[in-house]
């Protein structure tokens, strides 16, 4: 099998490169420090059309191909993380509506998620509830032609400044799905700082009490919220996570050889001696694999294979996991100077550990393709 660029995808790319190195990775670290995401640089994104690469031109939206896709998360994972979560979840969002959306739905969110007018944020786990999806504790009770929604939800990225909540709740032990809009009544928010990783992405705790949501707002039918609606959704997710995580091993990847390049211990450079070498072709392989893995999992969601979910989870597993190991790496080869705050090595560690939990944690993961690998077994 040959795997070859287009020269449209070499060209987004290269474009998304530029815009990552020059705009967004010299300030990452002050993004991190601060826990914010300035605006201006989320302008900028709006301005490439990131923030509509999964929505339809019927719609207004800068459609990619998935690999092209999967390409920018690359570059701006490279850069900044929490910027790239940015992508993760209004992609998640945009993709659900335009998927299980109504017309309506469509209509009225979908232009204003592509130009960035609206941020949007998915709104699953809660203070009790992770990896258990099925037992989150959001209630929606019918009223009329409404909804009235309770509960809690927590670690939602970008909560701190969306617009539209794509929220899950229990409507009589099923769970469906709800578009939850920023200035809706009894909804508040609570930002969440003290993170260990991806510290500029801004997330929240939402409050619903009460909430009165119209029935035109559920998204799909009742009970098909978590096996239909989310699982799509999160699949997305894992697939930008997955691009975003070699992005992290390859900067690790960038800085450790400009570092042993430049550093002398023992009258010799770093990279003369035998076991950095080691470390470094372990990360220079295994960023190859990982990027491989990504690139299968984009080739089979853009010609539609039946099995590309389970391709994109072995792509997240084995890309999320890799980065955990090349930052470790990295700080080690960069040694005292790797763990300051100043220095980005450190900020790829704890980044890179936050996207072993997120969109399927590590166990969860391989659990899932455990399984899958029992079920699919010839005898």
């Amino acid at each position: 099998m040959h795997i070859e660029l287009t020269p449209q995808q070499k060209k987004a790319q290269a474009m998304c490169k530029e815009f990552a190195q020059t705009q967004v990775a010299p300030s990452a670290n002050q993004y991190d420090q601060e826990e914010h995401m300035p605006s201006a640089i989320i302008q900028q994104c709006k301005e490439l059309g990131y923030l509509g690469a999964l929505i339809s031109q019927r719609y207004g939206g800068h459609p990619l191909d998935m690999i092209t896709f999967g390409l920018i998360n690359e570059e701006i994972g490279r850069a900044c993380s929490s910027l790239r979560s940015l992508l993760t979840v209004h992609s998640m969002v945009s993709y659900a509506i335009q998927r299980w959306g109504s017309q309506q739905q469509k209509n009225y969110y979908l232009p204003r998620l592509a130009t960035g007018e609206i941020i949007g944020a998915f709104a699953l786990s809660e203070p009790a509830v992770g990896s258990d999806a099925k037992s989150i504790e959001t209630s929606a009770h019918s009223d009329g032609d409404s909804y009235i929604l309770n509960g809690q939800k927590k670690w939602t990225t970008f909560g701190q400044i969306a617009d539209l909540f794509l929220v899950f709740a229990q409507t009589d032990g099923r769970i469906s799905a709800f578009l939850v809009e920023r200035e809706t009544p009894s909804f508040s928010i609570t930002p969440l700082t003290g993170m260990l990783g991806t510290r500029a992405s801004m997330i929240a705790e939402l409050h619903l009490q009460d909430c009165r949501i119209p029935d035109k707002n559920r998204i799909g039918g009742i009970g098909f919220g978590l096996a239909s609606i989310a699982a799509s959704a999160l699949d997305i997710g894992r697939y930008s996570v997955a691009w975003g995580c070699v992005g992290i091993a390859q900067a690790c990847l960038d800085a450790s050889l400009d570092y042993t390049s430049q550093r002398q211990q023992f009258q010799t450079y770093l990279k003369d001696h035998q076991l950095i070498r080691e470390m470094i072709t372990n990360m220079i392989t295994n960023i190859q694999a990982a990027r491989l893995l990504c690139l299968q999992a984009g080739y089979s969601k853009d010609i539609g294979q039946p099995k590309t979910v389970m391709e994109t989870w072995i792509a997240k597993y084995f890309a999320s996991t890799n980065a955990t190991r090349v930052a470790l790496d990295a700080v080690q080869i960069h040694g005292a100077h790797g763990c300051h705050i100043n220095h980005p090595v450190q900020r790829y560690l704890r980044d890179a550990k936050c996207m072993e939990i997120i969109e399927g944690s590590t166990q969860i993961q391989q659990i899932t393709i455990s399984e899958y690998g029992y079920q699919t077994q010839s005898y």
